[in-house]
């Protein structure tokens, strides 16, 4: 495939079939072959929609035949009560593939919600909301998408696309200055980022010419400072103490990148319901 993303989506629905159905689902053995069903899927709370195309591969892979209508699109604000979509095809299909395609909806949505409640938090400042490397296993990809979706950005996806130099790489260099220069000779390029404790360190990183600097447990009035002081010369990063209660005060600083562990790890899923209504067989089982 070209889509990078449609063939991560294909690895994680297959993942996660393989995990609920292991080598079948015993309990759609006692539904006849041919009987067919039709499903709505409702939201039980407000939220922004997403993970529709994990939901989609889901159903599509134990019936490729399958439809799905969607009643609101991808990234859409909805609300309480809503029906989302209806999916319509082999009923064994629809109650294989529930639980995993639910699973999806319900995260990724609730990764979307959280971080579009931040980012309106501080619509009108220059700060946009980052992520973290604080994922679920294995769906570092999908949490990730769900926090563009929500209007977030993405920081680095793993350890392999860019560089976050913190204490203990400093210490094991001897300096930023060292620590910094080693990685410019080793990884040419490569974006790399500082994390600073106080004014000395955040200096330090200035000199070596960073490329973005982290400045960890600030409070307001040295995130202040630190704004004055950097004047524009390198993006300034803030991660840690980050709540929605000082999320706008933060921002209202003048720093570029908030980052917010919470988006992807204090995962509190959206509830949905998924109704499902047996047709007739249409045929011999």
């Amino acid at each position: 495939m070209e889509n990078p993303l449609a063939e991560i989506i294909l690895r994680d629905v297959q993942r996660a079939l393989e995990e609920d159905m292991g080598s079948g689902d015993l309990t759609a053995d006692l539904l006849p072959a041919a009987r067919r069903a039709r499903a709505r899927v409702v939201t039980r709370e407000d939220a922004i929609l997403c993970g529709c195309a994990w939901f989609d591969a889901c159903f599509r892979a134990l019936d490729p035949a399958v439809r799905i209508d969607w009643f609101a699109n991808e990234g859409d604000q909805v609300r309480a009560g809503s029906v989302l979509c209806q999916v319509e095809g082999l009923a064994r299909a629809l109650v294989s593939a529930e639980r995993s395609a639910l699973n999806f909806l319900q995260t990724l949505s609730a990764t979307a919600t959280v971080t579009a409640i931040h980012a309106e938090a501080v619509r009108g400042t220059r700060a946009a909301i980052l992520d973290t490397r604080k994922t679920l296993p294995g769906l570092r990809h999908a949490q990730k998408y769900a926090v563009r979706v929500g209007g977030g950005q993405n920081h680095r996806m793993g350890l392999h696309d860019a560089i976050l130099i913190k204490e203990n790489h400093i210490a094991a260099s001897g300096s930023i200055a060292a620590a910094v220069e080693r990685a410019r000779t080793l990884h040419a390029g490569v974006l790399v980022e500082v994390e600073v404790e106080n004014f000395g360190e955040l200096r330090e990183a200035l000199a070596a010419k960073v490329d973005r600097i982290m400045l960890d447990e600030f409070d307001l009035d040295e995130l202040v400072q630190a704004v004055a002081e950097v004047d524009g010369r390198v993006p300034l990063e803030v991660s840690g103490g980050v709540n929605l209660d000082r999320v706008r005060a933060i921002a209202e600083t003048g720093v570029d990148f908030i980052s917010i562990g919470a988006l992807t790890k204090h995962v509190r899923a959206i509830d949905l319901s998924m109704r499902i209504e047996l047709g007739e067989p249409a045929g011999p089982d």
